[in-house]
């Protein structure tokens, strides 16, 4: 790659057009994945992810001795199928789990409703030395909320500036954000949803409702638009990752990261110690009776 994936996939300046975004592409994937990219990205993957796990490592060892607050937030949005569980289990799937926080935000309840929007999300943000992660997010409230009419207009049009002011004072207090839209078409989710049909294994994650959300396809896409273009910003910008291919989605979110973890360079803290003074007693205490 010449430039940085997180280059290329970040949305263009001004409005969003996501027509003129191929869901089956694969921008900046390398010449040296060769006439089997499928193959090479997968075997990329635990490479790439004993590097996340590295630097996942020195963003907890700094936090737990307080000498730093960063963190890491993942949020992943997408249309039904779009690869939010199987991103989670690929690729943050290589991190320690003790490390990660997961929070997937359904239909809010009635406590949640009583509350801003933002409140729930507050409530589940990453702490200190974490990587965090949203399976779905604040958007929803100015995606579904908007698509079904569940406020007044004036009511989801003013949610932008609010999420652009959380969003940048979330970050001025030592949390990277990496916003990822998943991107696939309609006749790839069609594929999926009968392929959960066709599997007893999948009926579980069949909703029949998924069929009604489909009809609204146009409308949803107008919201990511205008989601994606009014909330992208140098604090979090918006990537949109071409997500048909889910070889090439897992190998490019594990980039993202890994750019953001390479950013934020987190290091190991010096001890608060004298390794040799605690050496010293080690070796000269009397040896211990198991027994």
């Amino acid at each position: 790659m010449t430039r940085r994936l997180s280059e290329l996939l970040r949305v263009p300046p001004g409005a969003v057009d996501l027509r003129a975004i191929d869901p089956r592409g694969t921008p900046g994937l390398p010449r040296s994945a060769g006439k089997d990219p499928k193959t090479w990205a997968r075997a990329q993957l635990p490479i790439l992810g004993a590097e996340l796990f590295a630097w996942q490592e020195k963003l907890f060892a700094q936090a737990k001795t307080g000498a730093s607050r960063q963190r890491l937030l993942l949020l992943l949005q997408a249309m039904d199928c779009g690869g939010k569980d199987g991103t989670i289990k690929k690729v943050v799937g290589e991190f320690n789990p003790q490390g990660v926080h997961i929070v997937a935000f359904g239909k809010p309840t009635e406590e949640e409703l009583a509350h801003d929007f933002l409140w729930r999300i507050e409530r589940g943000l990453p702490g200190a030395g974490m990587i965090g992660v949203f399976n779905r997010s604040h958007y929803e409230d100015v995606l579904v909320v908007r698509v079904h009419n569940l406020v007044p207009p004036r009511t989801w049009r003013a949610r932008y500036a609010k999420i652009n002011r959380f969003e940048r004072k979330l970050v001025a207090d030592g949390c990277a954000v990496v916003k990822v839209m998943l991107h696939i078409s309609p006749a790839e989710q069609k594929q999926r949803l009968l392929d959960r049909l066709d599997d007893p294994t999948k009926y579980w994650k069949y909703d029949s409702g998924d069929i009604d959300e489909r009809a609204l396809w146009p409308a949803y896409q107008d919201a990511y638009a205008d989601a994606l273009g009014k909330c992208d910003s140098d604090d979090a910008p918006w990537y949109v990752v071409p997500a048909d291919r889910k070889w090439y989605r897992d190998w490019a979110v594990a980039n993202l990261l890994l750019e953001k973890l390479r950013e934020l360079s987190p290091a190991y803290p010096p001890a608060d110690f004298d390794p040799d003074v605690e050496r010293g007693r080690l070796v000269t205490q009397p040896e211990v009776n198991s027994g």
